[in-house]
């Protein structure tokens, strides 16, 4: 019976061993925020343009969120990108979410296309993006 009280101490030593490491080895980059930054916008060709692009950041964060537009066309300048102190947001029980970023930006006259653009929120440790679609065409309607 020693031996068996031995190999159950061992056993059950090394079993708790195992639990205390595993508890404190949750990853520090966790997601704990998402961000719901889709947009898209239309303009008409052969006008300048400004415009406003919405983000929402969702969940909580401990650090300033920075939310700007990356990748505009050419000619096209982010004019006012935006931090989100740190906090939380979250979804409400009617399904809305409230907008939380925003970024401003202006445009030169552009060719007729499709351009894609990134939003993107950082607090330093993780980076999200969503995409901005700028279509211009003749017609916005």
């Amino acid at each position: 019976m020693k031996i068996s009280h031995r190999a159950a101490r061992a056993a059950l030593g090394a079993t708790a061993g195992l639990a205390i490491a595993l508890a404190g080895s949750t990853p520090a980059s966790a997601a704990t925020w998402d961000l719901m930054g889709e947009n898209q916008i239309c303009i008409k060709h052969g006008h300048s343009h400004w415009t406003y692009f919405v983000a929402a950041v969702v969940g909580s964060w401990s650090s300033t969120v920075h939310v700007t537009v990356e990748n505009l066309p050419p000619g096209a300048v982010v004019t006012q990108a935006d931090e989100i102190p740190p906090g939380s947001n979250h979804t409400n029980s009617n399904g809305s979410t409230t907008i939380n970023g925003w970024v401003f930006a202006e445009f030169d006259p552009l060719p007729i296309g499709v351009y894609t653009a990134q939003m993107t929120a950082s607090d330093g440790t993780q980076t999200l993006s969503d995409p901005v679609t700028i279509t211009v065409k003749e017609r916005c309607y």
